[in-house]
């Protein structure tokens, strides 16, 4: 498996290039993407924004603003617990849109939020799963944000949570059930 990591040295942030290739390596080979994947992590390190996004999958290209990688109480510094949860939540999106009985879900662009949040309601689950520090509680609140504070969303968010081998249609299953669930 070949891991690059964009830029090759960093100078806006003191971020240190072979821990995030570390780092990348450990969670490719725990989500079980194929060995033989090429994964590029880019970070544009001139905006202390947190976007971060699946680029390509073939090869498998993920674009994060530094900020997804920073740790908030240390400007300019990599917070390797939260760079995992940012990095393990592209990877199982990545082995998601390779694996042909997920079916095939929308480009990111076209996801709505609350289908976006879902699929990393159930990423990141996964990637707890796997022994990784992950924040439950944000998610769920993302998640109600999404589709609403009520039991039916909540109930949805733990399917998602707890899920492994869903698939797209389930995924959007779980979100418009929670959405068609709001209270008026």
């Amino acid at each position: 498996m070949a891991v690059e990591i964009r830029p090759e040295t960093f100078s806006l942030v003191l971020f240190d290039v072979e821990e995030i290739r570390a780092l990348t390596e450990q969670l490719v080979a725990q989500i079980g993407l194929p060995r033989d994947a090429s994964v590029t992590v880019e970070v544009d390190e001139t905006t202390p924004l947190g976007y971060a996004h699946v680029t390509s999958l073939s090869p498998v290209m993920l674009s994060l603003e530094s900020g997804a990688l920073e740790d908030p109480k240390r400007p300019r510094q990599m917070d390797p617990v939260g760079s995992a949860d940012v990095l393990g939540r592209l990877l199982f999106e990545v082995r998601d849109r390779l694996d042909p009985a997920f079916g095939e879900a929308p480009a990111s662009g076209d996801l709505t939020l609350p289908e976006a949040s879902a699929w990393q309601a159930y990423c990141v689950g996964r990637l707890g799963r796997l022994g990784h520090h992950v924040q439950r509680q944000r998610r769920l609140y993302h998640f109600r944000n999404r589709h609403a504070f009520s039991d039916a969303a909540d109930a949805a968010f733990d399917r998602l949570w707890n899920g492994d081998g869903l698939t797209w249609a389930d995924i959007v299953a779980e979100s418009n059930g929670a959405l068609a669930a709001q209270p008026a």
